[in-house]
């Protein structure tokens, strides 16, 4: 088969269509560095040119959604390169009030698609790139941390109030980085687990505002990205949200990469153990990760991705690994 582009690549993946090798994209944090665009800018660039993934998805830090509502956060050595919450903007109830509408295009979320529109001057557009976008309920929480559950259940109007006003922020975010040159986002909710919520809670307080967004994404965005964080995900709550790729920890979790094939129409992402076999296996077992989770679609309908960010130790001969896998594997007769 013909050689293909990052474009045709992912569109003719997304369609379960032949590629001329299933796509393949990984992307990490970089601490600290993060918090300055320039760096940040200059690491987005350098990781596409050293790697050539088939999508770039733009690393801002994990807590720069909440920063401008009065959240500080600093990074404490995480293996994930990810930054914590050391004070929440909302203690007491009462501050829920405090969540007002906010400039997107000032303080942290303004810095963010500055930086992102220095990186997509330069990628040219030559290859997808996403802007990190946070759902309403998880920005809620990182605002709050663990205070978020007791106010869903206790004072749900409290909540629900500011959420409304987070969603907006989000939705004018997330369409300011399509005016900036992203082609769409990757939307990351850390919430829809049956460990920490009910169906019908997120059915109320997150799925409803999630919707939202997409809703003000369709017929702008080119194609977007669904992040299911943690263990335990509602799968089948979130398998019908309009997106065009689908990612969670399918190597820690249900379902598998074969399961979710036959209730998620479009493009599956993951494969890889990132903090498992990518960072302790050999070469060799990096490999069988990988064809074993290409094996599951035949091939089709899935790029090769981890379930989450990379382990910042992550070594280059474990990334090369997987790149050589992605690249190696044949379609087999197999289609879903």
């Amino acid at each position: 088969m013909q050689s293909m582009n990052h474009w045709q690549r992912i569109e003719a993946a997304i369609n379960g269509e032949p590629t001329d090798r299933p796509p393949v994209a990984l992307w990490r944090h970089f601490p600290d560095d993060d918090q300055h665009s320039d760096k940040l800018v200059a690491h987005t660039l350098q990781w596409q040119e050293k790697w050539q993934f088939d999508l770039v998805k733009f690393m801002p830090s994990g807590t720069y959604g909440v920063e401008d509502w009065g959240a500080i956060s600093g990074y404490r050595g995480a293996a994930n390169g990810a930054r914590e919450v050391i004070q929440p903007a909302v203690v007491r109830t009462e501050d829920w009030r405090r969540v007002v509408p906010l400039d997107v295009r000032r303080g942290a979320y303004g810095r963010q698609n500055e930086a992102l529109a220095a990186a997509a001057k330069v990628l040219k557009g030559q290859v997808p790139l996403l802007q990190t976008v946070f759902s309403p309920l998880t920005t809620a929480r990182k605002m709050s941390t663990e205070k978020m559950f007791a106010d869903l259940r206790r004072f749900p109007d409290e909540l629900e109030r500011a959420l409304m006003v987070i969603t907006d922020v989000t939705i004018r975010f997330a369409l300011d980085a399509l005016a900036q040159g992203a082609h769409g986002v990757f939307f990351a909710t850390q919430l829809a687990s049956h460990r920490l919520l009910t169906t019908a809670e997120y059915e109320r307080f997150g799925k409803r505002y999630d919707l939202q967004v997409f809703k003000a994404l369709r017929g702008k965005s080119r194609l977007n990205m669904l992040h299911a964080h943690g263990d335990d995900i509602m799968f089948d709550l979130l398998s019908d949200y309009p997106t065009e790729m689908f990612n969670w920890h399918d190597r820690l979790t249900d379902p598998t990469i074969a399961q979710a094939a036959e209730c998620f129409p479009q493009l599956l992402v993951g494969g890889i153990n990132e903090h498992g076999t990518l960072m302790h296996g050999s070469e060799q077992e990096i490999e069988n990760q990988v064809h074993e989770a290409l094996s599951q679609t035949g091939g089709r309908r899935l790029m090769i991705g981890p379930g989450c960010v990379l382990p910042v130790a992550a070594r280059d001969a474990s990334i090369r690994a997987v790149v050589r896998a992605a690249h190696q594997f044949k379609e087999s007769s197999v289609c879903i």
